[in-house]
């Protein structure tokens, strides 16, 4: 299912190679069957479509991009068009994917024991288990150092205590990565905890009042006293490095991601525009102003295509850096969002409504601007990049 000519403005599909247009048209395929039907439902009620994860599995979409222990292996380019058509049909689905893939799979595939590898990822890459990131803080969020989080030695285990906010996949979880302060040998570290769903003193719950990721499970995890093995310590990386790293991985993804979300409002709001009729019958589409929004979306989606693709073949040579992803990520979320508010008013009063996908994806997309680093943290990454002043502090 190739993506429509409108879109494609500058030829990308021939930059693509057969089994990445594959992999894309798989996923596309899925979300046009099963996704986009019953989509609008669930944000309404505000529940995640958890029957939907054992076809996600099966195209290989969770830890598409990791190699062995039943994953995928796909390369940067593919995982991030299967993303974008996940985003297509909901952010919430593709932050689902996101999440186990990117942040919970990931740092247990980096930093994780061999045991740890074969316990958990197999079964991940199945959807029998999922996983959460547990990073943010009710107190902090975009200063990770800041982490009230500690876990105390004691003998063979580790007793944790904290709490964490905001955590997608949460109270679905079977094992959380959660990161959290440390002292050992007299200096203080951060490690990573695969925290199991039944542990003692572990709980979770859903976040209630969302007006955005509705079919998505969202929430806030509670440490109190919990018994953490020393086989659940990821072996591997101390430091912020590790939960970095994870975040580094997820961005890049996202702002690939988001362009699906831009096109499902620009194609929406396209055939809205030639649909409508007003005053003496003529199509909303021909009057100038209704072009200008279109012409806007369409230069926007090619920008944001463009540099996604290229960000992703040079994470693929190696050559990607933090400060090119917190580019693509603030440029593209963007982007995004811009489109999705500007596709609303093109459908009027009827663009407030779920029946139309604008608002649903502009609702998303408020969430997807302040998670994984603020809109503004980007900022100040490319910032410090440019002047080589830290205006953080």
């Amino acid at each position: 299912m190739p993506r429509a000519e409108i879109t494609d403005l500058l030829l990308i599909e021939e930059l693509l190679t057969d089994e990445e247009k594959a992999a894309r048209d798989t996923v596309a395929r899925f979300v046009d069957k099963e996704v986009l039907p019953i989509i609008g439902h669930h944000f309404r009620e505000g529940t995640f479509p958890a029957h939907l994860i054992p076809g996600l599995a099966e195209m290989g979409v969770l830890g598409a991009n990791l190699q062995g222990y039943g994953c995928a292996g796909m390369n940067t380019v593919s995982y991030g068009l299967i993303l974008q058509e996940l985003e297509r049909g909901d952010s919430g689905l593709r932050s689902f994917a996101s999440v186990q893939g990117s942040l919970c799979m990931f740092p247990i595939h980096a930093y994780g024991s061999d045991e740890q590898k074969e316990r958990l990822l197999p079964g991940m890459a199945q959807g029998r288990l999922i996983g959460c990131f547990g990073l943010t803080e009710p107190d902090f969020g975009s200063n990770p150092g800041g982490m009230r989080t500690r876990a105390v030695k004691d003998g063979d285990t580790w007793v944790l205590n904290g709490a964490k906010a905001w955590i997608t996949n949460g109270a679905i979880a079977d094992v959380a990565v959660v990161w959290a302060k440390t002292e050992e040998g007299g200096a203080e570290s951060i490690r990573g905890f695969l925290v199991e769903k039944g542990m003692p003193g572990f709980t979770a719950r859903e976040i209630p009042g969302k007006f955005s990721l509705r079919a998505s499970v969202t929430s806030e995890l509670s440490f109190q006293d919990v018994r953490v093995p020393g086989r659940n310590v990821l072996p591997k990386v101390t430091g912020l490095r590790g939960p970095l790293s994870c975040l580094n991985n997820a961005r890049l993804g996202i702002a690939f991601a988001v362009t699906g979300a831009a096109i499902a409002c620009f194609e929406g709001a396209r055939e809205y525009a030639l649909a409508r009729k007003q005053f003496d019958g003529k199509s909303i589409a021909g009057y100038q102003l209704t072009q200008e929004k279109l012409a806007d979306m369409l230069q926007e989606i090619v920008k944001a295509q463009l540099l996604a693709l290229r960000l992703a073949r040079l994470k693929d040579e190696g050559k990607a850096t933090p400060v090119m992803v917190s580019l693509a990520k603030r440029n593209n979320v963007k982007a995004a969002l811009d489109i999705a508010r500007s596709a609303r008013g093109v459908y009027g009063a009827n663009g407030i409504t779920d029946a139309y996908p604008p608002v649903r994806h502009m609702l998303n997309l408020e969430s997807v601007f302040t998670y994984e680093g603020t809109h503004e943290v980007h900022t100040l990454v490319l910032g410090k990049a440019i002047t080589g002043i830290d205006a953080f502090n």
